[in-house]
């Protein structure tokens, strides 16, 4: 059995970026709302409301969170091209799963927002240099974020929350 939290495994920076490395991450984050609608394709309320994994967030939450954290993204990716290291603010996603539309929302919302996110993010991401890649921001924790980082764990959270889902399917038995 897969490890239901990480099914795909943990996050792994990749220290040697390379334009065509960019461009596989790139190319995760156009794929990522397609992937979003087919692990929630053909779901009805009660498998939308089911926990991932136990103690986890339901499937509706699972894709709340994604547009939710996407747009923050590509709002880190904008103040990090426009000034020096920006400090950016946090959000406990934790909490915001609980928000009311996060929790009961339909999830064709966020699944509309995502794709928007992610057009827009990836027509900024195709006109970035090297050099725009190696800017940063710095997180509430002083973490200092270059946008190669974010890009490469944001191509990962992709495949890693709906993977989440596509396991919570085949371990019930709902078709896709």
């Amino acid at each position: 059995m897969t490890d239901a939290q990480y099914p795909i495994g943990k996050f792994a920076f990749d220290p040697n970026a390379t334009p065509d490395k960019r461009q596989g991450w790139i190319k995760d984050i156009v794929a990522a709302p397609a992937l979003f609608r087919n692990a929630v394709a053909r779901l009805n309320d009660v498998q939308l409301d089911t926990p991932y994994r136990d103690g986890g967030w339901t499937v509706r939450q699972v894709v709340h969170h994604m547009a939710d954290s996407h747009l923050h993204n590509l709002v880190r990716f904008r103040m990090a091209l426009t000034e020096d290291e920006p400090a950016i603010p946090g959000y406990d996603p934790a909490k915001w799963a609980e928000i009311p539309d996060a929790k009961t929302g339909p999830v064709d919302v966020s699944l509309d927002l995502l794709e928007a996110i992610h057009a827009r993010w990836v027509l900024l991401m195709k006109a970035m240099s090297a050099a725009d890649f190696a800017r940063a921001f710095r997180r509430p924790d002083g973490q200092v974020v270059t946008l190669d980082r974010a890009l490469q764990t944001y191509a990962w959270h992709g495949k890693h929350h709906a993977a989440q889902i596509m396991a919570l399917r085949e371990r019930k038995g709902w078709k896709s």
